[in-house]
């Protein structure tokens, strides 16, 4: 069997035939969606998640330790190791820039090196969220004045600084449940080998994200 290195996800438009929102919240909305896989093919009805997008990062210091933080999360009942994250959701702010404050925000953290990790649709089968997971380095902690006093789930939100391989082997034994945790966690240690010299600069483009799509001819959508 021949391998093909070149491998990828490809956009993929089919035509649209009608749209409409089925419940708008404050942070998503359910769309559903009539298309047809062909010209002329069967008409099919899908229901979905319309979401902002998001951002993640896994910070590293200088020892090679990344941290983890713990939060609450109501819909699975259970605390999670995750890792600092944040919605797409302040208007015209990047990718970066919004990872940038994520990090600020939830762990008092700045860094001077940013990598794209990985780029992820969370659940394709069901929600449009994408996430953008980075790499940050260099890292500095903001003074304690000019922090962001946080609220709620995040009021709860504690710290802990592990091993990279101490993190694959928790993800490995099904103790880290967070799929961006889990995959910033893998990509790394399989970024590592190369010093992480493969990783896409920071402010790479993000093609696949929804801002990036733009309208096809005959109805149909990027």
């Amino acid at each position: 069997m021949s391998e093909d290195r070149g491998f990828a996800d490809e956009q993929s438009p089919r035509r649209l035939l009608e749209s409409s929102v089925a419940y708008s919240g404050p942070i998503w909305d359910v769309v559903s969606e009539k298309f047809t896989l062909t010209d002329d093919g069967e008409p099919l009805v899908r229901d979905f998640i319309r979401h902002p997008g998001a951002v993640a990062i896994l910070a590293m210091n200088e020892q090679g330790q990344i941290l983890l933080i713990n939060q609450y999360r109501h819909p699975v009942r259970m605390t999670l190791w995750e890792i600092p994250a944040g919605l797409l959701d302040v208007e015209g702010e990047d990718y970066l820039t919004a990872a940038v404050r994520e990090l600020a925000e939830e762990a008092d953290l700045v860094a001077e090196d940013w990598n794209v990790l990985t780029d992820l649709f969370l659940s394709p089968g069901s929600s449009r969220e994408e996430l953008r997971i980075y790499l940050a380095r260099g890292l500095h902690e903001v003074p304690e004045a000019e922090r962001h006093e946080r609220f709620h789930e995040e009021a709860e939100i504690k710290m802990l600084w592990v091993d990279l391989d101490d993190a694959v082997k928790a993800v490995l034994e099904g103790r880290i449940h967070s799929p961006s945790a889990a995959a910033a966690v893998l990509a790394a240690a399989a970024a590592r080998s190369t010093g992480y010299a493969g990783l896409r600069p920071g402010d790479a483009p993000w093609p696949e994200h929804h801002s990036e799509h733009h309208a096809w001819p005959n109805g149909s959508v990027r």
